[in-house]
């Protein structure tokens, strides 16, 4: 069975959710790609990576509550950053560090990239997250 939902406090996805559960013992969510995006569908920090970061952090948090999880029970990452500067790479993580985001620890990927799906963005960070019964949610 596979649950697939769509944030209402997130700006909608042109062809894809924001997470999917799948029930298999351990429900797993798997989450879109988090971007640096408003509600309205407004970018959040132009020209600012560690801006952005937090926006797409706040945004992952928003997929996480709306599938019954949170940043605890993150088990992967992939956080993408556009640069190819290990300095701009190293500021993103902190930010991803000082989230709780890593309290797990998660595994993650960070990668510098060309350029990412939206007009001036940034980071993006997708995301993998056991989706726990409800007396054992932090």
């Amino acid at each position: 069975m596979i649950r697939r939902v769509s944030v209402p406090a997130l700006f909608p996805p042109p062809t894809y959710s924001h997470a999917s559960v799948v029930e298999a013992g351990t429900r797993l969510a798997f989450l879109a790609g988090a971007v640096p995006l408003d509600a309205d569908g407004q970018l959040v920090g132009a020209g600012d990576p560690v801006r952005q970061a937090e926006q797409v952090l706040a945004n992952l948090g928003e997929q996480l509550r709306a599938v019954g999880s949170d940043l605890g029970h993150v088990v992967a990452t992939d956080v993408y950053v556009v640069s190819s500067e290990t300095a701009v790479l190293s500021a993103v993580w902190e930010v991803v560090e000082a989230s709780g985001l890593s309290a797990g620890p998660h595994s993650s990927t960070l990668v510098g990239v060309a350029c990412l799906g939206y007009s001036g963005q940034l980071v993006e960070i997708t995301a993998t997250a056991v989706v726990p019964d409800e007396g054992t949610r932090a």
